[in-house]
């Protein structure tokens, strides 16, 4: 095969259950699009690759409760998904779907060589089934009690109320979510992959290998999951919605999800080589020389870094993911997205209400992207960016170039004449920033890279405003001839350094300049436009967004939330019964410190405390996973109950409560004590 480097980049399969939202393209899609138009402007040969995830319970619980088939809501989601992509400018080589018949051979061709080459556990278990509807039932068609806080509509995974990580089995009085009926236990047979085997043979050290390189919110994540040891997972399950098992006396088994989606990379990259007469495509996966990079939110880390590399692995002939940059999420308003809720703002629906502005929400999602924390988006900071940014500093630079250049030159680069250190200063910032620029996306650095692309554009703002053109034309107009080439020179880099983070702008201002998009090494050349050039009259690049606009998009969230709380009314708990001062005084609180923190195995929700209390160090399990990273909780101080009697959960004894605030949304918050308090002060 060739010895050339290439990328393979992909971008997470959103999940065709709804439309997408501002999350999802500041966490995933805007900067694989930054990253592989910048790989393009480098020359290098990349495949970008995406597609709907189309299958899983989520799928058909929408479909049986509108009354249409599986089919019916991932067609309607699938195109609407795509036309949103495509309306940002996020053009994909490959946008596929998994319901496509190359897929479904795809991914059960990956399952038979892994059958044959004995890597599967084939084992029987009991599990939950539907005698009225005849069919087995995963766990979220299971409903029920929940043992820990007594809610009566607690799915078989999860419960709602108090968001303790459940198993079917420990529901109380559980009915099946289909008929309402009582289900019943029933044997039935699944192919498991070995996780653990591969933990042993493989992942440990390579995980490792990426500790510095990967970015700490993957790498950490990677490494709880690790620390905990991994399990044997199943990879079917027994529905009528999914790829079937291509295995004699496996009618009704389907590929688990979340085996099937990530081998959907595999089979669009497998389309886009058949559309385009690529009989080599395999090189992009198989090929040593080729860097896969995956592009996902923080949700989908262990499927991407440990889950799909362990498949690869044992399937033999692919590269493993050389980067896995993933980001955290990005709340609305201060509160978390909720598609249920309708809490977002929706791609197709920003399209329809700011026309022609789509650079500006890939600008404002960029400059506050949740590379390495959760951030927030609101509409008073897009405003703020758009109009003093966008508009003041980038827009009102590029406007006062051309049109004094039309102005005085009839729109002809003028030639210039000696240059001062002024100009020198500003040229030389052309290739400071551009290298600059480079650098941090090499490093998956989106958000300080566009700081690099924007300190371009307010040095050139600051120069014109220093040397003010429009009035030495008046007594040096030879002066004038170099300001104005200058000038031009960072608005040419400015047209082709935007192409990342801005492409529908950069590709009008290279309109106005009337120049094709460059390579990345041409566009940090202090020269950009030769004199005698002939450059458009400009229009404006940005328009500034008004209070109404934006108060608009707020009554919209308004009227969201309103009719949220219509729908649940009983959003703040009621007051529970009174109890007197001595029940209150029988509870000991004490200031902890939290000294080791790990993942419950088996669990998605359940960590493992050990916890200075100032008595004694002791194991606290919490159910707050979801909200925490483990290795950031180290250290942390905490409000606690000491005398809590011990009970056991998921096997590991518990001695005490930590107690945290919880607000409507479900986010949780520590109640943290000031640095002056140490463990073992009373609380009262």
């Amino acid at each position: 095969m060739s010895q050339n480097k290439r990328y393979t980049v992909t971008a997470a399969l959103p999940y065709a259950n709804g439309p997408v939202h501002i999350g999802h393209l500041a966490g995933v899609y805007v900067p694989a699009d930054i990253y592989v138009r910048y790989l393009r402007m480098k020359g290098e040969d990349v495949v970008f690759i995406c597609g709907s995830d189309e299958h899983g319970v989520a799928i058909t619980m929408r479909a049986r409760k509108e009354g249409i088939t599986p089919q019916d809501v991932v067609d309607k989601y699938h195109n609407l998904i795509k036309d949103s992509f495509s309306g940002f400018g996020i053009h994909f080589d490959q946008y596929s779907r998994t319901t496509s018949k190359t897929h479904r051979e795809t991914a059960q061709s990956f399952f038979v060589d892994l059958l044959e080459k004995g890597e599967f556990i084939e084992k029987s278990s009991e599990q939950f089934y539907d005698p009225v509807e005849k069919q087995f039932l995963a766990d979220r068609y299971i409903i029920g009690t929940c043992p820990n806080c007594g809610y009566s509509e607690a799915y078989g995974d999860q419960c709602e109320s108090c968001g303790s990580t459940l198993s079917p089995n420990e529901l109380k009085d559980p009915r099946s979510a289909l008929s309402g009926e009582k289900p019943v236990k029933k044997e039935t047979t699944h192919w498991y992959l070995p996780l653990d085997k591969y933990q042993e043979e493989f992942l440990n050290d390579w995980i490792d290998q990426k500790k510095g390189i990967w970015r700490p919110n993957v790498f950490g994540q990677c490494k709880s999951w690790l620390d905990n040891g991994l399990q044997p997972r199943a990879i079917t399950r027994d529905l009528d919605w999914g790829i079937p098992v291509p295995v004699e006396g496996a009618e009704g088994k389907v590929l688990y999800v979340w085996f099937d989606a990530p081998i959907g990379y595999i089979s669009a990259t497998k389309e886009w080589g058949e559309a385009n007469g690529i009989d080599d495509w395999e090189k992009y996966w198989k090929d040593k020389n080729s860097q896969l990079i995956h592009f996902i939110g923080k949700d989908n880390i262990v499927f991407h870094s440990i889950i799909f590399p362990a498949i690869l692995k044992a399937h033999g002939e692919y590269v493993l993911p050389e980067h896995v940059p993933a980001n955290e999420f990005l709340n609305l308003e201060g509160q978390k997205i909720s598609t249920s809720r309708n809490w977002a703002v929706w791609l197709h629906e920003y399209l329809e209400d700011f026309p022609g502005k789509q650079d500006v929400l890939r600008y404002v999602l960029t400059a506050n992207a949740p590379e390495t924390k959760d951030n927030d988006f609101t509409w008073s900071d897009f405003q703020t960016r758009n109009n003093s940014e966008l508009v003041a500093i980038l827009g009102n630079f590029i406007n006062r170039v051309l049109v004094l250049t039309q102005k005085y030159y009839n729109g002809v680069v003028p030639a210039p004449n000696e240059l001062l250190n002024a100009d020198k200063e500003v040229l030389n910032e052309i290739t400071k920033r551009g290298k600059a620029i480079a650098e941090k996306i090499d490093h998956y650095k989106f958000r300080d890279a566009l700081t690099e692309y924007m300190s371009l554009a307010r040095a050139g703002n600051k120069y014109l405003a220093d040397e003010e053109p429009w009035k030495v034309i008046k007594t040096d107009e030879e002066r004038v001839q170099t300001v104005m080439y200058t000038a031009l020179q960072v608005a040419g880099a400015l047209a082709q350094l935007g192409e990342p983070f801005i492409p529908v702008t950069a590709e009008k201002l290279r309109g106005f300049l009337n120049l094709e998009l460059t390579t990345w090494e041409n566009a940090t050349n202090v020269q950009q436009v030769a004199a005698g050039h002939q450059v458009e009259k400009p229009s404006l690049l940005f328009e500034k967004i008004e209070d109404e606009t934006i108060q608009h998009q707020l009554n919209k969230l308004s009227e969201t939330k309103t009719m949220n709380e219509q729908a649940n009314p009983s959003k703040v708990e009621p007051q529970k019964d009174n109890i007197n001062f001595e029940d209150f005084m029988k509870l000991d609180l004490r200031v902890a410190v939290i000294k080791e923190a790990k993942r419950v195995p088996k669990t998605d929700k359940l960590l493992e405390l050990k916890v200075d209390t100032g008595i004694d160090v002791r194991t606290v399990v919490s159910g707050i996973a979801e909200h925490f990273d483990p290795e950031k909780l180290i250290g942390q101080r905490v409000s606690m109950i000491v005398n809590l009697a011990p009970r056991k959960i998921r096997g590991v004894e518990s001695q005490g409560m930590i107690l945290m605030a919880e607000n409507e949304e479900g986010i949780l918050s520590m109640l943290e004590p000031n640095e002056e308090m140490s463990p073992g002060d009373i609380i009262r």
